[in-house]
């Protein structure tokens, strides 16, 4: 082998062999990392955590009469406000020009079943209003504090 050939293949060799080693690290720690606040939100060591989806589309029932809708959308509201101050919904809100989607919700819960449980409180999903679409979702353990944020920076009260 001509000696050009050996040092690109020792070359080759020694930037491999550092990449492996390199590679077999662990990741360095966070140094602003907080172990109480992640504990807090159940973060797990990514800071994320299981959430469940809630996708509100168009349902089957159409409303005409003005005060049907209203008692409909203050029973909707009613539970937005109930389930977050429970810690139970952590996000929601309509979407724009969403065409047949219309919101979303996302709740801290286990399973898909107790997010079901919790939209059947919901006035406007109990009568067709709206229809459900649920999916699990792993996000940002953070996602825990929007509501007290939210609390700070609304200028009217919910």
């Amino acid at each position: 082998m001509k000696p050009i050939y050996r040092s690109i293949v020792l070359l080759l060799f020694v930037v491999g062999t550092s990449l492996i080693v390199h590679a077999q690290q662990a990741p360095p720690a966070n140094p602003i990392y907080d172990a109480a606040l992640a504990a807090k939100l159940g973060a797990d060591e990514r800071g994320m955590k299981m959430y469940v989806m809630c996708f509100l589309k168009t349902g089957p029932l159409k409303v005409d009469d003005a005060k049907k809708r209203s008692d409909l959308m203050a029973g909707h509201f009613g539970m937005i406000n109930r389930l977050a101050a429970e810690g139970k919904l952590v996000l929601a809100g309509p979407f724009s020009e969403g065409g047949d989607f219309r919101g979303i919700y996302v709740f801290d819960v286990k399973t898909i079943e107790e997010a079901q449980k919790l939209t059947e409180t919901d006035p406007s999903i109990k009568e067709g209003y709206f229809k459900v679409e649920f999916i699990k979702w792993y996000g940002s353990a953070a996602l825990m504090e929007v509501n007290g944020t939210h609390k700070k920076i609304a200028k009217k009260a919910p």
